[in-house]
């Protein structure tokens, strides 16, 4: 598979250049001025070390993307998932007051995303003293880079609010640091990315497998524009500018629907036509940084029960994200049209651990016994009788039988292709943005404007892709059955597992109902400031004034 070469050829260089930058940029800044990497400052005045900054930009998506930190963020405190038995992030599903500024996951974030943000600024402002290198190729670069520093202040807006608004390369330790007004970071995100579309290469893949190309930036800046549409700094425009945006995306590029949704997040899959946009990881351990992690996050219990052992088809089972009860029962309620439940979770196993076991949870049998590759465990998806369950030769985990240690598992995430079991460091692309994606924030856009018809077109063609053969005809929904609550359902059945959920549930303003109605553990402890995350103390505490320079969200 073809990877870009921020993470072979450049990664070692790239990564001492970013931990450099990151040492100057205020948000992050440290008083004590090591030497951390020996580039000269001059470096980045060189056609090469332009290309090494912002290939070392690119890797501050990895900071996100893939990792416990993003998945976090991200997928606990919803309404589609809770927690599972195991972790110490639970709090971040639970909102107790654990979740607080001293939170390493908003520290790391924070820290890593700025220094990313001085590495696009740096790339940005030297570009103007380059020679010996051609203007066009300058100028797609600088685009790349405004793109990633767009993209970096479009999550911290979303998590933290105003935040630090750099503009600039930062070249020495400074303690002054405000937090800009919500408005202003969406204005200057804006900028950045209408300054980058015309000068990214027009395609949906760059040759150069991994570069931000121009649908990319579109498919972002729509995204934007939707989000903006019901924050704080909203205006009456905002979902039509994001309408356009969004359809060039499905319209210009030759970007297309995989006939089958499985197909989208199959392992060995990852370069496909339905892919806008993905982070890019590796299998070689001296370029892959922390790796692509999802692949353990959401596995259940499934290697300490009869006939099983841990592998590395069947993951390495973190138990950390539960579907909860209305993702099963509401969300997924279809499965005779729908395919995207059977397609996205892993409803059997095989044994790879031969031999005659007393049984665990499925006491309507004494004892089963299993040779190589037959069937051990079978989760139905819905309850049947003790006397029903005994008539198989293996386990049945029916849902009254769920814990935070056996549930459905996502399978999308899945990384055979480590070396070993153990192996946490995962390898696998991580897909960002999608084409069905696009068309859901599409229908979500027009169906804002009014323009019912085009959105329930543009949902359908989400829906008929998902139906089982046969059944397109029956998925499809007419334009009285779109509601708001449909929309927010169908993103849950195509985009559940895939860092998008909590920043939905915020832009749509009912994470703490959702929350509330449908995730018990969390339910009792969300209050209304959770909207926001609370900003890193030790930012707080390197600003000039401290607090009452850089004040921290209410509540935390």
């Amino acid at each position: 598979m073809k990877k870009l070469a921020i993470n072979i050829n450049f990664w070692a260089k790239s990564v001492a250049l970013i931990l450099g930058l990151s040492t100057l940029v205020s948000c992050s800044e440290y008083l004590v001025e090591d030497v951390i990497a020996p580039i000269g400052n001059d470096y980045l005045n060189t056609p090469k070390g332009m290309n090494d900054g912002i290939n070392a930009a690119y890797s501050s998506m990895r900071v996100w993307y893939g990792t416990e930190r993003g998945n976090n963020f991200t997928i606990f405190g919803t309404d589609i998932f809770t927690n599972g038995a195991d972790g110490s992030w639970k709090f971040m599903n639970t909102y107790t007051n654990q979740f607080d500024s001293q939170n390493g996951h908003v520290r790391e974030l924070w820290d890593g995303f700025y220094a990313g943000i001085n590495t696009c600024n740096a790339v940005i402002d030297r570009s103007v003293n380059l020679t010996g290198i051609s203007q066009t190729l300058i100028n797609q670069r600088v685009a790349e880079a405004k793109f990633i520093r767009a993209h970096h202040y479009f999550i911290l807006v979303q998590l933290f609010g105003g935040v630090d608004l750099q503009l600039a390369e930062t070249t020495a330790p400074t303690k002054v640091v405000t937090r800009a007004t919500v408005a202003q970071v969406y204005s200057a995100i804006i900028k950045d990315l209408e300054e980058a579309i015309p000068n990214l290469e027009a395609k949906a893949k760059s040759a150069d497998y991994g570069r931000v190309t121009r649908p990319a930036a579109e498919h972002l800046l729509g995204r934007v524009y939707l989000t903006k549409g019901t924050s704080e700094a909203k205006e009456t425009s905002d979902f039509a500018k994001a309408e356009p945006l969004l359809q060039n995306v499905i319209n210009n590029y030759g970007l297309t629907l995989l006939p089958d949704f499985a197909s989208v997040h199959a392992f060995g899959n990852e370069i496909n036509n339905e892919v806008v946009w993905s982070v890019q990881y590796t299998r070689d351990p001296l370029t892959n940084g922390g790796g692509n992690n999802a692949h353990v996050f959401f596995l259940m219990e499934y290697d300490v029960q009869p006939g099983m052992q841990r592998d590395t088809q069947n993951g390495r089972p973190f138990k950390r994200y539960k579907s909860t009860d209305y993702t099963l029962n509401v969300i997924f309620a279809d499965r005779v049209n729908d395919s995207r439940y059977k397609k996205s979770y892993v409803d059997h196993f095989k044994s790879n651990k031969a031999g005659t076991y007393n049984t665990t949870f499925d006491k309507s049998k004494a004892t089963v016994t299993f040779a190589a590759g037959d069937t051990t465990m079978w989760l139905p998806g819905y309850n049947m009788s003790s006397a029903e369950r005994a008539k198989y030769k293996y386990q049945v985990l029916t849902p009254e039988l769920y814990t935070e240690r056996l549930f459905p598992a996502l399978n999308k995430h899945m990384d055979p292709g480590r070396v070993d079991r153990t192996q946490f460091e995962g390898g696998r692309d991580y897909i960002a943005m999608r084409l069905a994606d696009t068309y859901l924030l599409l229908a979500e856009a027009q169906f804002k404007q009014g323009k019912i018809d085009l959105a329930t077109s543009n949902i359908n063609k989400v829906r008929r892709r998902a139906a089982f053969p046969g059944k397109q005809t029956a998925m499809e929904i007419t334009p009285s059955q779109l509601t708001m609550d449909f929309i927010t359902e169908e993103r849950a059945r195509e985009l559940i597992g895939e860092q998008t959920r909590w920043l939905d549930l915020k832009r749509w303003g009912i994470l703490v109902d959702r929350v509330k109605k449908y995730n018990p553990q969390g339910a009792p402890n969300i209050k209304d400031f959770h909207v926001l995350r609370p900003i890193p103390q030790n930012q707080i505490d390197r600003a000039e004034g401290g607090a009452s320079g850089f004040p921290q969200n209410t509540g935390y």
